[in-house]
């Protein structure tokens, strides 16, 4: 959601804080802001609402007209708005008693008693942030005669919630006081130079040296290094590690948008999942970590969790495990997972789907299921190696997507969906589910996804010719069956969140049972229709709502049979593809299919109004 970035350097910091937010800007945001310590040993500020352009201009222009924003230890963030509208007074940093500036992602679920509190004590608050109670708070701290760091520690143990923190001190200019509870914070380690971030993306050109903290953890940063507190209050050691991403990683690459380019990174993403992982025609289950086989060997069901995409992707897969392998699986939206009291029950596989590894409710599941069950095993299925999800599941197998930058969720989706198909073969191996020659075929489709992956990105101008006769629609049906349907509900969620055309995914099946009410001209109905024993229904259903008007749009396998027509139009995606590759590939049509309405909208296709890519707060 939220971002922040934080630097104690040798240097100015400011060129580095507005980059580290640039980089950061796929979050989702709605106003900016940084504070400085500056060289006159003041605290100094600026916010903008709006891109982070709007205040880099801002900035530039007041460095132009003097250097109060010249300073060696700064901080800084992109806001999205829970408490306060979007709006300069509400956005990040927080300023107190002209000593304390803080930034703040998450929720603070006690600010109102808080707030109360300081405003009884004399406290003038200028924002409807909760995050303004921490500035307050932590600045009554100090004038009660604490210290920096006791005065950080006890604010921090007033505060209930999630939060990451990074906070700068008037009386502290050579700390850097950062806290992550419940929401991800990384620190950069430079030569001479320590930095902060909400994600390590916003520090890659300044170091490939990363700390990760984990939860619960305070560290007061300065020049020469860290200190870590853990969750309990003692003393901890928090290792180094190298980063294998590239500063490079978050340029659009010649590409439009960045959604663009991520769609038609797929089939290399897709090839370097399946790498390693595959030999002599089977899975190697090795692949999902130390003592996996043993896991696999016993696993009885499966309890899918997920949000968003990330769910849909699980809905593919429970197609694919009962029908492949006759093994009961689940699938739950996250939010509803960890709030329903589920019974959980031995004998279950309970994973953990998530492209950032940071999703609150995601995360929020794992730790109920942890907390409630502790000897039921989870697997994290992620593209974040570093994430608090992979750290803290028993088995991880990680999506090798690299880095995705747009809202809108591609490479992600489709590279869970290799994932799961590996793990449904390593426990139809593991379980003799699987014959030797069932083994292999599943396998030799899998190889094959890449290079139809690739075929299946050659339709994007019969593809813009169809978004053409969409953009001036105000709702859109999809419909799919069996595996379809999920594949239909992602096809009407890409063509929602970054074209804001309301759209909605059905079973075909289930037209009679209301849907059908809403057919009429105006109404066109994207239809996916691959070569299975589902077809001829299909066919019925597309009958049902062509009888009534409806201007169908079918993506088909070519061999499907269906001819185009007046208000008919087909556009043959690929052929012979079997029950696992088809939902991958029918896919990448659809994902094209939502960015040309959108491009041709006008919208903004990588950042969509009112959403943000990691969803780090409930």
């Amino acid at each position: 959601m939220c971002g922040i970035v934080a630097a104690i350097a040798q240097r100015p910091v400011w060129p580095i804080l507005l980059e580290g937010l640039r980089r950061l800007e796929y979050r989702g945001y709605d106003s900016a802001g940084l504070a400085v310590l500056n060289a006159s040993g003041q605290i100094a500020s600026s916010r903008a609402v709006g891109k982070v352009q709007m205040l880099a201009e801002q900035i530039i222009a007041t460095n132009q007209q003097s250097p109060d924003l010249q300073g060696f230890l700064g901080i800084a963030h992109t806001r999205w708005a829970t408490h306060g509208v979007p709006a300069e007074r509400n956005a990040h940093p927080h300023i107190a008693g002209s000593r304390v500036a803080v930034v703040h992602n998450g929720i603070i679920e006690n600010h109102a008693s808080l707030r109360t509190e300081l405003q009884q004590a004399g406290r003038l608050f200028s924002s409807d942030t909760d995050t303004e109670v921490i500035a307050h708070l932590l600045d009554q701290n100090l004038a009660a005669g604490l210290s920096p760091e006791q005065a950080f520690h006890k604010t921090l143990d007033r505060l209930q919630g999630a939060f990451a923190l990074a906070i700068l001190v008037k009386d502290a200019p050579n700390q850097l006081f950062v806290a992550r509870q419940g929401s991800p914070l990384v620190i950069g380690v430079g030569l001479g130079e320590l930095f902060a971030a909400s994600d390590a993306l916003a520090l890659l050109p300044v170091t490939q040296r990363f700390v990760y903290l984990a939860e619960g953890d305070r560290a007061v940063l300065t020049r020469e290094g860290f200190t870590v507190v853990d969750v309990r209050g003692q003393a901890a050691s928090r290792s180094i590690v190298e980063s294998t991403q590239r500063a490079d990683s978050a340029d659009r690459g010649g590409y439009k948008h960045f959604m663009l380019k991520e769609i038609h990174e797929q089939p290399r993403a897709i090839a370097d999942t399946l790498e390693g992982r595959l030999s002599g025609g089977r899975v190697l289950p090795a692949a999902f970590g130390v003592g996996a086989e043993a896991v696999l060997r016993d696993v009885e069901r499966l309890q899918i969790v997920a949000c968003g995409t990330s769910y849909h992707a699980g809905m593919v897969a429970r197609y694919w495990f009962e029908d492949v392998l006759g093994m009961p699986a689940n699938v739950e939206v996250s939010s509803e997972f960890h709030y329903r009291n589920p019974v959980l029950e031995a004998g279950t596989l309970t994973v953990m789907l998530s492209q950032s590894g940071e999703t609150a409710d995601t995360l929020a599941a794992l730790r109920m299921v942890r907390q409630r069950m502790p000897s039921m095993p989870i697997l994290a299925i992620c593209n974040a190696p570093e994430s608090s999800l992979v750290r803290e599941a028993d088995l991880v197998l990680m999506t090798h997507a690299g880095p995705e930058i747009s809202v809108a969720s591609t490479k992600a989706f489709s590279t869970q969906l290799v994932s799961l198909a590996l793990l449904l073969l390593s426990i139809g191996r593991l379980q003799s589910r699987l014959s030797e020659e069932e083994e292999r075929r599943i396998v030799a489709g899998l190889e094959k996804i890449p290079q139809l992956a690739q075929n299946a990105l050659t339709h994007d101008a019969e593809i813009l010719a169809l978004a053409e006769r969409l953009v001036d629609k105000q709702h859109a049906l999809f419909l799919g069956r069996g595996a379809m349907y999920p594949i239909a509900l992602e096809g009407a969620l890409k063509l929602k969140e970054i074209s804001y055309i309301h759209a909605e995914g059905y079973p075909a099946g289930e037209l009679k049972h209301g849907p059908l009410a809403l057919i009429d001209d105006n109404m066109p109905v994207i239809t996916i229709a691959p070569q299975n024993d589902l077809l001829d229904k299909l066919k019925s259903n597309m009958s049902e709502v062509a009888a009534r008007g409806a201007e169908l749009f079918v993506f088909a396998d070519e061999r499907a049979g269906i001819e185009p027509e007046p208000r008919l139009h087909v556009l043959p995606v690929t052929s012979h593809v079997g029950r696992i590759s088809a939902p991958i590939i029918f896919n990448i049509p659809l994902q094209l299919l939502a960015y040309h309405v959108a491009v041709l909208k006008g919208t903004d296709v990588d950042q969509p109004r009112n959403l943000a890519k990691s969803v780090t707060v409930e």
